[in-house]
Formats: structure tokens, sequence, C-alpha cells
């Protein structure tokens, strides 16, 4: 039984690959390569906005059963219990189906784009959806957009690979899937073209341009045919923002900023603190107990926290805004104080969440922290008088709207994508110049202290970062095994120079690394060093390759950036420079002439568009 199916499986397999040859070649007749293009990212769109739509539901649907029946006015104790049986699940679901790490989406799919040749495995497109919906609906305090950006992007790769595009489409595909799915998560179609070109960094030339207004457009209309056309969040403006109020528009963006460097770094350091037990069941016990604690005190930490912003956006007077604290022990208390307790809070919400086993993102937990920070400020300076340096009352709907814009652009390093996806979100379009000048200031603020987002900075600490410099990230992108040589003929320490001549005979290269007994690098023959010698036969059994060979002032370790070979050859000015791995064992080596034929290619590769 177990032959007949791998005979049939292959048998499958290999008329799969007949029809995609025989479309291939068809459609390199018919369908130029850029329509071809179009037509993948305009299935990219309706791929990644259905994605998105199936998620929002199985989390609502979660959420909604485990949370309707709850009691208003007092604690609920199935707060200690849903994210425990949330995060096990979703623990149990990546490790036993999926069978591989699918956490920090947006980093994984920069490292893809940059170590990868921007191929995202094919269990990408739908166990971030799974994993994500049951972490969110069962309380992890994280957010779905993440997962669907790494879920848009693997749908872009997978099809592009399917049809075997070259890597610089493939490229633009997973762009093209990152920005539907932004574009379909939240309705926001400008905001899913920025995210690409801000935090996935792709480069904008009039052939990306395109395809990536395709996939954005498609996914966003697929979501309004499916949702509707209203924004994600119901904002009505009540005052347009006065002149004399925008030094506290600048003040707000400065605080935002401070919050942002606080989240991100809080993050990072309880991340490593999870990172270092190696335990599983160690890892989901600290952060179930952890986030379900903090859930059960304050259930605004509960999921994505969308109730909250929808409530401090539109509540008027403080019999609503008190409504926050429903369902915990804190209800009829101080609410300024409460959310400033979940400002300090939700970051161990979330770093719980994930270090725990969970699948989420920091898209929502930056609006929801951006939405409260706002509101908190405009609150305190209504309660204090700051005159004349801020006016008497600032309407808190209006702050806590430019504060999502605010922490949003400090945490992701990305104000246009924090402006056009707040204006889009909300309609607050009547906001725009409030919203810049706020989510500039946030981003020069923490630009002061971290120069690379949540997202990048651990590829960045690596070398493995693609930005927008030309020369760096055709560096990024090219990888060792693209240049390593290993056609050297290689030497021993004990040969004669008899022996050495007659391997001489036989190379092409004039370069010969000497290695021990147990392959460590121990120094180099060169030719002009004993071509002196070569043609004097009597001298053949009197020197041996220890006596002539050279040692090595300068080695590369294999797994060394291509930005860190190239400051090696310049500063030894070699031709060529032998690899090793961490022990000393020699790989293979590097031509300085191979390398920058290959980063001719890619430079060429860069400038076609």
């Amino acid at each position: 039984m177990l032959v007949y199916w791998r005979k049939s499986h292959i048998f499958a397999t290999m008329n799969n690959r007949n029809w995609i040859d025989v479309f291939s070649g068809w459609r390199q007749q018919h369908v130029s390569e850029k329509n071809f293009i179009l037509i993948l990212s305009f299935l990219v769109g309706i791929g990644t906005a259905l994605a998105a739509a199936l998620l929002k539901f199985l989390v609502e649907w979660i959420k909604t059963f485990l949370t309707d029946n709850f009691n208003a006015e007092g604690a609920n104790w199935l707060y200690l219990v849903y994210p425990v049986v949330g995060i096990l699940l979703t623990g149990l679901f990546i490790r036993f189906i999926v069978n591989d790490d699918i956490g920090h989406g947006v980093t994984k799919i920069l490292y893809a784009i940059s170590r990868r040749q921007s191929r995202i495995r094919r269990h990408n497109t739908w166990s971030s959806v799974f994993a994500s919906a049951i972490t969110i609906g069962f309380g992890g305090s994280v957010g779905a957009e993440a997962p669907i950006v790494l879920t848009g992007s693997a749908i872009g790769s997978n099809l592009g690979s399917l049809f075997r595009m070259e890597h610089k489409t493939l490229m633009l595909l997973v762009g093209c899937g990152a920005a539907g799915a932004v574009a379909g998560i939240f309705k926001a179609p400008i905001a899913g073209l920025v995210f690409v070109l801000e935090v996935l960094m792709i480069e904008l030339t009039m052939s990306s341009l395109v395809p990536l207004l395709v996939s954005s457009m498609t996914a966003a209309t697929v979501s309004y045919l499916l949702t509707g056309t209203e924004a994600m969040f119901s904002f009505h403006l009540e005052e347009s923002m006065q002149l004399n109020k925008y030094f506290a528009v600048l003040i707000l963006g400065i605080v935002c900023g401070m919050v942002s460097l606080y989240f991100t770094r809080a993050m990072n350091s309880v991340e490593n603190v999870f990172r270092r037990f190696k335990n599983t069941y160690i890892k989901f016990g600290i952060g179930a107990t952890m986030l379900s604690v903090l859930i059960f005190f304050f259930p605004p930490l509960y999921g994505e926290g969308y109730d909250t912003i929808e409530l401090l956006l539109n509540g008027v007077d403080s019999a609503q805004w008190d409504t926050v604290m429903n369902n915990s022990i804190f209800y009829g208390g101080n609410l300024m104080l409460y959310l400033l307790f979940i400002i300090a809070f939700k970051v161990f919400a979330s770093s719980a969440t994930n270090g725990g086993g969970g699948c989420g993102g920091i898209f929502a937990p930056s609006l929801f922290l951006g939405c409260i920070t706002g509101f908190l400020f405009a609150h305190a300076c209504n309660d204090i008088s700051l005159a004349p340096f801020i006016p008497n009352h600032l309407y808190e709907k209006n702050f806590a709207l430019l504060g999502m814009a605010g922490l949003m652009s400090g945490v992701m390093h990305a104000p246009l994508t924090g402006i056009f996806l707040i204006a889009e979100l909300t309609g607050g379009y009547d906001l725009l110049l409030p919203l810049m000048i706020v989510s500039v200031g946030a981003y020069l603020t923490i630009m002061l202290f971290e120069p690379h987002s949540i997202y990048s900075m651990r590829l960045a600490k690596k070398g493995e970062l693609l930005t927008h410099h030309k020369d760096k990230s055709i560096l990024t992108l090219m990888n060792m095994e693209q240049v390593i040589e290993r056609d050297f003929s290689v030497l021993k320490p004990n040969m004669d120079l008899g022996e050495v001549v007659k391997v001489i005979s036989k190379a092409s290269r004039d370069t010969f690394p000497v290695t021990d007994g147990y392959g460590c690098l121990l120094g180099m023959v060169m030719m002009n060093d004993i071509r002196h010698l070569m043609f004097r036969q009597e001298l053949y059994h009197v020197f041996t390759v220890e006596q002539i060979m050279r040692k090595v002032p300068i080695r590369i370790s294999i797994d060394e950036t291509m930005e860190a070979v190239m400051q090696k050859f310049d500063e030894s000015k070699a031709w060529n420079l032998p690899v090793t791995d961490s022990d000393h064992r020699y790989i293979g080596m590097l031509s300085r002439s191979k390398v920058l034929t290959i980063y001719r290619q890619y430079m060429v590769d860069f400038s076609e568009d």
C-alpha cells in the first residue's frame, strides 16, 4: 500500500511538473513577463484578502463564544483559564502539525528576502492563520496583522515559485502579498503600499509600483465586498484641530516616541529571558501564567484590544470611558490610573503570549497602546493647567487617534505607514497634518535611541538586513555559497617540493592552501614564492611545504556577511582569501574577481528598472 502511494505521489508530481512546463511554454509565447506579473499580483491580492477575512472571522467567533456572557461588574475567573488553553492549543498545533517556528512574522519575511532568495515555506500560507486565530481568540495579547502579512507574503512567494519566477520577481511578489495583507485586513490600500516600502524596504520603481498597487487595491476591494466599505474604526471629528493645539500635538509625538522606546526595549528584554529557557514546557508555564494573571486584572489586555480603541475613539464622557474597566476587579475605580497600568503591562502581556508559545504580532498592540497614550495625554493636559503652552481643553478622542499613529510610527520606524494607516482605518483625513506631526515626532524621538525597528534590529545585528542603501542591499542578497570556490588544490605540510611541482602541473590556480590531518588551515603556498625553485630538481627533496608556505594574515569565516568580506579584501589588498569554519577547518577560497562579477550582476538587475 505504501509503495503504491509513493508511486502515485511521484506520478502526480511528474504530471504537475509537466503541466507547469507546458503552461510556462505557452505563457512565454503569448503573455509578456510584465503582464504575467500583474496577473500574479491580482491573484495574490485575492488570496491575501480571503485569508485576512478568514482570520478576522475566526478570532471574533472564538472570542464571542468564550466571553459573551461575562459579568461586566466584577471579576471573571475564566480569564485565568482561557489564555492558558489558547497558548497550549497553539503550541500543540505548531509542534505536531506545523513542526516549524512561525513567530515574528515580519522578521521572517525580512530574513526570507535577504537570505533565502525570497522563498517562504509553503505551510506559511495557512499555518499562521489558524495558530494566531487560536492564540488571539483565547485571549493572547497580540495582533493578527503580522501573521496575515506572513501569510500573504508566503502566498506571493509560493505562487511565484510555482511558475518558476526569477529571484527579483519573487521578491516583488512577497511585497505584493504583504501589501495585500495590510490592505485587506485594515481596508487600507495606501497603507499596504507604504508598509512594503518602509518596513520591508523593497525598492520603489515603476515596474514594482503597479503590481503593489494591484495587490493592495484588489485585497481592499475584496474586503469591501465581504465586510462593507465602512472604516475599521468609526470616528467622527467633532472639532477640527486648531493651530494653537499643534504644540500639544508635537509634545504628544515625543511622548509616543518614548513609549515606543519603552515598548521596544521591554519586549526585547522579556523575549531574551524566554530564550534562556530551552524547555518548551517551562516557557509555556511562565508565559501562560503571566498572561492569564495580567488579563484577569486588566481585561482590556484580552486579545487585540480593538474594543477598547473603539470605546476611547467614540466615548464622549466619563461614564462611557469608565466602561473600559468592565469585567475587572477594578470596576468603578480610577480610570486614568487603570489605563496607566495597562500601558506599563501591555508589553509583558504581548511578550508572554509569544514567549509562551502563542502566535501573533505587534500591529494591534501598537495601535492599542497609542490610543491609550493619546487619550491619557489629552486627559492629563485638561486636568493640569499648562497655559499658555497648551490650550485649556484638548479633545481626548482626537488625541487618541493621533497617539495610534505616533506609536505605530515609533515602534515600526514607519511614519508614512502610521499616517496613512490611521487615516484609512478611521476616516480621519481631516487630521492629516496633525497625524504627520505626531508620526514624524515619534519617529525622530525613537531614532535618537534605536536606529532599527523592532522587526529589523535582530537581523541588523547579524548583518542580514536588506536596506534602501543599494550597495549594502546587494551585499546582503549575496551569500557565501554563491561565491565560494572549492577547486583549489590542497597541500599537506610534509609534502616535499617535488610533490608540490606535480600538483602544480595539474592545477589551474596559482594559490594552494595547506591543511593538516584534521583539515585545519595552516598556511598558503603561492606560485610566485616558489617559481625560482620549481625548475631546480636538486632541491625537490630539500624543501618541504612547511618551509615554503606563508602564514595566512586574514581568513574569512563561513558565517561572515559579504559586507565584512569586502572589508577584508580591501584591507588585505589580496585577490584570494581562504574560508574556514568555526574550528578553523579549510572549506574553500574566495576570489575577489568572482565576488565583483556576481556583485555586478546584482547591480544590473537592480538598475534595469
